[in-house]
């Protein structure tokens, strides 16, 4: 098979691929840092040559972000690289912290290719330690990291895993391959799988294409160990990211009793994974159970939660007895189902049946829903005797309880999956699934908001919303102070809602000093300058820390939509690397590298309170609310 490899010089580039002139490489220092090229050379790789200077050519040294290297396969570009800059927004933010002193020396970097390539490049560009078998901190880690985080965009799981057994069991046409070589490109290989599993975990446990492959590539490891000792170490590797417990050791097998014990230590590893995933059955879940047509109690629950139980917990929080309550799911388009006691309220996909709604029932097993919210207004009360330090407590525990369990590849999904319209049914179930804890934080986020205003807006007295509004205010400051921007921002917009801030009459009775707070604590929510407060108070703020992720979502919207996903049937690597780079910023927020988590627990009371918030998400019913509290002049 012939290839051609051609360099690009390009001027001026902008970070997406456009039309350019094309001329050749002269300078030969260049070639000799590129490592593939050189690969490419050995395997037969030939280079285009031009002996005169293009029109485009300047006399001056070209910068570096103008270098770019072209790989084509039968007529067509199938890589593109170019030299990595620390002015280039590919490196401006390295997961590893690396990026700017290593792109100086000469590196290259994925601009767009076909999964295939960029997959291979990604193979020969890693770089292991010679005694841990492990990759060393640099920009190959990198784009090592985007690939896993962003594949979904572009290959299927099956397409991954057939192209990773491709790579394992590949041999070179053209010379004879050192056993050196041999070895480091399936260690290469096993460092990368490792990592993905480690990485995706969560994403992989119930995927077929997943287990047959990780069955098959252990078989094709225990194979080559006899051949090359040194994968012993990766055998290893492999027993403990897939959960293995051998009762041999690798010495012990002998080629007489290798199939015995080979069978054995696979269908050990097929129940290590059905394990694994029977833990999607604890996974926890956002409920919405409506009490009237306009408001509902906003809950937290397990996903195997039954109706039984959640009448009982509803009529706790209502103070009614539990036996005057039956839940009813209004399905989309119209019908009602009367749960019965051990209905499952979720459905599989974690979705619940239909609209809940609370209802009292007669003696004639009426169905009657609550017609008013004058029996709740006695709950917004109770906020007024609870700790303001306690509320955000327990308002923080909830939310970071949510962010822990959430896994950067949310994002990826979540924002794809959003944009395509056309998937099925079936994959749109399998993609919610997948970004279960990024929906729950959102919706987590829209429920403070809600149920910050629904408490301002029931509260009876004036003197009653004053105190009210000043414990908001603090609470706000608090979930600051604990480092939780997700609920900072909701309460804030909360209290800032057309409905409470048009309460001139109680905002008058605020004392200056909590007047002055509140401003300065909407400084931060000032969404002018693209959010420039908030951004530059963010960064400064030591992790673990909960960022607005309604804000973090817009800012990959921002670059999904600005950017083609794929040019000319290439992958637009460098829009997955920006994607990538915000992805990350979830695992910066989460890991506690110093210690710098506020442990503190709030009682059993508040936590009882949080975890059931009352929400009238009716905006109709709310300047109802606030025109009967002080009518219009």
């Amino acid at each position: 098979m012939s290839w051609d490899c051609g360099l690009r010089y390009m001027f001026s580039v902008p970070p997406a691929l456009q039309p350019g002139t094309k001329c050749i490489l002269h300078d030969k220092e260049d070639l000799s840092r590129l490592e593939m090229v050189q690969r490419l050379a050995k395997d037969g790789c030939r280079f285009l040559q031009n002996h005169s200077k293009g029109p485009e050519r300047t006399s001056g040294p070209q910068s570096d972000e103008a270098v770019r290297l072209c790989l084509r396969e039968r007529g067509r570009d199938v890589l593109v690289l170019q030299r990595a800059s620390s002015q280039l927004p590919v490196l401006a933010a390295s997961a590893r912290g690396g990026g700017r002193e290593e792109a100086r020396d000469g590196r290259y970097v994925v601009v767009s290719g076909t999964p295939e390539k960029i997959l291979e490049h990604l193979l020969n560009d890693l770089t292991l330690d010679d005694d841990q078998g492990t990759t060393r901190g640099n920009d190959s880690d990198t784009l090592l990291d985007d690939f896993l985080l962003t594949y979904p965009v572009f290959m299927s799981t099956s397409d991954l895993c057939q192209a990773l057994l491709g790579h394992y069991c590949t041999k070179r046409q053209r010379g004879k391959e050192e056993q050196k070589e041999t070895v480091e490109r399936k260690q290469k290989l096993l460092h990368l799988v490792s990592q993905w599993m480690s990485l995706c975990r969560d994403f992989l446990r119930e995927d077929e294409h997943v287990k047959v492959f990780l069955k098959t590539l252990y078989r094709y490891v225990l194979d080559d160990v006899y051949e090359h000792p040194a994968l012993e170490k990766d055998v290893v590797e492999l027993q403990r990211v897939y959960q293995l417990h051998r009762r041999h050791t690798v010495d012990e097998y002998s080629p007489q009793r290798k199939s015995k014990a080979l069978f054995h230590q696979l269908s050990l590893k097929e129940s290590g994974l059905q394990s694994r995933g029977t833990q999607r059955e604890t996974k926890e879940v956002l409920c919405h159970v409506y009490i009237t047509m306009d408001s509902y109690l906003s809950m937290r629950a397990h996903s195997g939660v039954v109706a039984q139980e959640l009448v009982q917990a509803i009529a706790e929080r209502m103070d009614v007895p539990h036996g005057e309550l039956v839940l009813v799911a209004i399905t989309y388009p119209g019908g009602r189902l009367l749960l019965q006691p051990q209905d499952r309220v979720f459905s599989n996909s974690l979705r619940p049946v239909g609209r809940l709604h609370v209802c009292k029932k007669d003696l004639g097993e009426v169905l009657n829903p609550f017609t008013d919210n004058s029996e709740l207004q006695q709950t917004t009360v109770r906020m007024l005797s609870l700790n303001t330090w306690d509320v955000a407590v327990a308002l923080t525990d909830f939310d970071q309880t949510l962010f822990d369990s959430m896994h950067e590849q949310e994002l990826v999904y979540f924002t794809f999956n959003r944009h395509n319209s056309s998937s099925s049914s079936s994959s749109s179930s399998s993609s919610s699934s997948n970004t279960m804890a990024l929906e729950m934080l959102l919706q987590r986020c829209n429920d403070v908001q809600l149920w910050v205003t629904t408490e301002v807006l029931l509260c009876p007295t004036l003197c009653k919303r004053v105190q009210l509004i000043k414990k908001f205010i603090k609470i706000a400051a608090h979930c600051k102070a604990q480092r939780n921007l997700n609920c900072f921002f909701a309460i804030i917009m909360g209290l800032n809602t057309a409905a409470v801030s048009r309460l001139s009459q109680t905002w008058e009775k605020i004392p200056g000093k909590f007047k002055k707070l509140f401003s300065e604590l909407e400084t931060l929510t000032d969404p002018s300058l693209n959010h420039k407060a908030y951004r530059d108070s963010f960064r400064k703020m030591k992790a673990p820390k909960i960022p607005f992720l309604p804000l973090l979502l817009k800012d990959i919207t921002f670059i999904h939509e600005g950017n083609k996903t794929f040019h000319d049937n290439l992958v637009n690597f460098q829009k997955l690397h920006m994607i990538a780079d915000m992805a990350r910023l979830i695992r910066q927020c989460q890991n506690d590298y110093m210690g710098n988590t506020i442990s503190q627990k709030s009682s059993s009371e508040v936590r009882a309170y949080i975890d059931y918030l009352h929400i009238i998400d009716n905006q109709q019913t709310w300047f109802d609310l606030s025109h009967r509290l002080e009518p219009r002049a």
